[in-house]
């Protein structure tokens, strides 16, 4: 019994360990678009899933079984239009989609945050006088 409890207890890091390795991954996926200012559509979401489990870094840290954990069911389809992404009310979304989405909520609230930036004022002689 103790022996099973360990190796649960294992298991659980194991996957906790690639869950944060994943999120990484789609963060640094969704920032290349952030930084363009690209809208997360469900076309772009779908890119973006595609690539992070695609990954071959994280193919090759965790195995088949865990690889799987992470993809989304078969039996959740998600439209593949330009439109902009929403879930409304739903949290229950597959890992990727949900730290992609997270990865551009993130980016707004800091967006709204950040005052904008005043031009900076242009003097009329190079040396300043």
């Amino acid at each position: 019994m103790k022996k099973q409890n360990e190796e649960l207890q294992l298991a659980a890091l194991r996957y906790q360990q690639a869950a944060r390795d994943l999120e990484r991954i789609v963060r640094n996926i969704a920032a290349r678009y952030i930084v363009q200012h690209v809208p997360l559509t469900w076309r772009l979401l779908h890119a973006i899933e595609a690539e992070a489990l695609a990954d071959l870094g994280f193919a090759s840290r965790y195995d088949d079984v865990m690889h799987g954990l992470f993809e989304r069911p078969g039996g959740l389809a998600f439209p593949e239009t330009d439109e902009p992404v929403d879930f409304g009310q739903s949290n229950a979304l597959p890992a990727v989609f949900g730290f992609a989405v997270a990865a551009y909520e993130e980016a707004a609230r800091e967006a709204a945050q950040t005052p904008p930036r005043a031009k900076p004022t242009r003097r009329s002689r190079p040396w300043g006088g």
